[in-house]
């Protein structure tokens, strides 16, 4: 069976920024849990950051792999730079997906650590740009597919496509 990483926000768990978690009521997903091939992981939190905490951008004109190569920084709102634990977050998240053998993600769009399809520019305007996160930045270098919590039907027939090629 193949396991999915999936951002522990998007199960509900209160663990963004705001000490909320995301509501899906998602067939998808229900079936996942119960089949026992979700893992969960923030990587802000297995990073170090607290719940809450300030809001966090990569700095302007930059981007995730930036960020992986130490050329930018990930800097909260409060004007902290938080790139080390986003860094080490992005680092758990693929560490755990290389113990179950993880070839997929489902991750919090526009985070800084887990957008797949934009994050937020730097300047804490709410303006969105094209972009990934670090740790979908990370794991997708690393041969994991990041599809995003907009992404559920792309998902599931990725994850039909590799239990085919792998036969069953």
């Amino acid at each position: 069976m193949q396991y999915v990483l999936v951002s522990s926000c998007l199960l509900g768990k209160p663990v963004r920024y705001d000490g909320r978690g995301v509501s899906h009521d998602n067939t998808v997903l229900a079936r996942w849990l119960e089949e026992g091939r979700v893992v969960s992981v923030c990587p802000e939190m297995a990073g170090g950051l607290p719940v809450p905490r300030p809001p966090a951008e990569i700095e302007p004109d930059a981007d995730a792999a930036a960020v992986l190569a130490g050329r930018a920084r990930v800097m909260a709102a409060s004007g902290e730079d938080v790139t080390a634990p986003f860094v080490r977050g992005a680092q758990e998240a693929l560490a755990a997906a290389r113990r179950h053998g993880i070839r997929m993600a489902v991750l919090k769009e526009g985070s800084p650590s887990c957008g797949s399809g934009y994050v937020y520019d730097g300047h804490f305007a709410g303006r969105k740009q094209p972009g990934m996160g670090v740790t979908a930045e990370l794991l997708g270098r690393e041969g994991v597919r990041v599809f995003s919590e907009k992404q559920w039907p792309e998902a599931q027939a990725w994850l039909a496509g590799l239990e085919a090629d792998d036969g069953g």
